[in-house]
Formats: structure tokens, C-alpha cells, sequence
């Protein structure tokens, strides 16, 4: 049994959410194995009534979330650099220009590591790998791009998403939530 911070019941998240039952039971299942597998530091700082549900991250995860991403060079560095990022169906999803140094470097080595911090008092860090989607693919995604999107650039905006960004799904293996509410207020 898992311990950790719900501000909802199921029922009422997926009113508010794209995440089915299912999304929110593999999502939970992947922050209680990370947890579970966490070093006695990681888990020193975040500790259980520091961390979030499923349904509760997915509560905080709406709209465009900017994430910091790291993808890796041929010679193994790691290059972070900001891309906004959605949350939906249990997974962050994020869009490159196809001729970006980073989108080369996710073909070539698919492992990434992204943060998402919008305040001290909540934090989300995922490693995995970025796996390319279509978002034509009648998967739900354009729809939710376009909802966020298009109210705050226009219609152009459309136009715009199918003139070819890459967008990837990552494939969390590990997944690690911080919240402490009314920190730094």
C-alpha cells in the first residue's frame, strides 16, 4: 500500500482529467516502484507525506507544463534545455523542430531525463526514454495540443502544428514527485 498526499477521489479526477482508470493505475504503480527503489537520500527528502498521488499529480499537471529535458551527446554528456511539455493520459508528452539538436540526439539515443518545476513547493522528475508519436494518429493528442494552444496563439497555431514538430511521448521507467505545500510563501 502506497502513502501519499490525494487531494481527490478517482471519480472526481477523471472528470477533470484525460487519464482513464487504467493511466492512473499504471501511474501509480510507477511512483511507488520508483519510491520503493529510491536511494535512503532521495527518499531523506521526499518523504512519504511529500509525495503525491497519481490522481493528485494529474490535478496539478494541466495546460502546458515547461519541463527541463535532457537528452545525451554521442560522447555521453548531457544537454538540458526547456520545452513545453503536456501531461496526458499518465505521461509527458513534449515537441522539438525536426532539424534541433535535440530531436537528433533522441533518434540516436532515446534515454532522457525532464524536471518539472513550477514552484519550491512542487517539483516532477521522470527518466526514460522519448518515443516518437504521431499526433494524427486519432490518439487524443492534436485535440489536447489544440486546446491549450490555440486560445493562446490563435487559430494560426493549427496551422503551425502541421508544419511538422516532432512530438514524443517519454516513457517513464522512473517517476518522483515533491510537494510541500507553502514553502517559499
Amino acid at each position: 500500500m502506497s502513502t501519499f498526499r490525494s487531494l481527490r477521489t478517482l471519480p472526481a479526477i477523471m472528470e477533470s482529467s484525460h487519464e482513464t482508470a487504467t493511466d492512473l493505475t499504471a501511474l501509480q504503480a510507477l511512483l511507488d516502484r520508483s519510491y520503493g527503489n529510491a536511494g535512503p537520500y532521495l527518499k531523506s527528502i521526499i518523504t512519504p507525506e511529500r509525495r503525491l498521488s497519481a490522481a493528485a499529480l494529474c490535478e496539478r499537471l494541466d495546460g502546458m507544463c515547461l519541463l527541463t529535458l535532457a537528452t545525451v551527446t554521442a560522447d555521453g554528456r548531457p544537454i538540458a534545455a526547456p520545452v513545453d511539455g503536456i501531461f496526458y493520459r499518465g505521461a509527458f508528452y513534449f515537441g522539438t523542430s525536426p532539424d534541433s539538436v535535440r530531436w537528433r540526439h533522441i533518434q540516436q539515443r532515446p534515454q532522457v531525463s525532464a524536471t518539472h518545476v513550477p514552484s519550491e513547493e512542487l517539483s516532477v522528475t521522470m527518466h526514460g526514454s522519448a518515443a516518437q508519436i504521431d499526433i494524427r494518429a486519432g490518439n487524443g493528442i492534436r485535440g489536447y495540443l489544440l486546446d491549450i494552444y490555440v486560445p493562446r496563439y490563435g487559430p494560426e497555431w493549427e496551422t503551425f502544428l502541421d508544419s511538422g514538430p516532432r512530438y514524443a511521448r517519454i516513457d517513464a521507467e522512473h517517476m518522483f514527485t515533491f510537494y510541500m505545500p507553502g514553502v517559499g510563501t
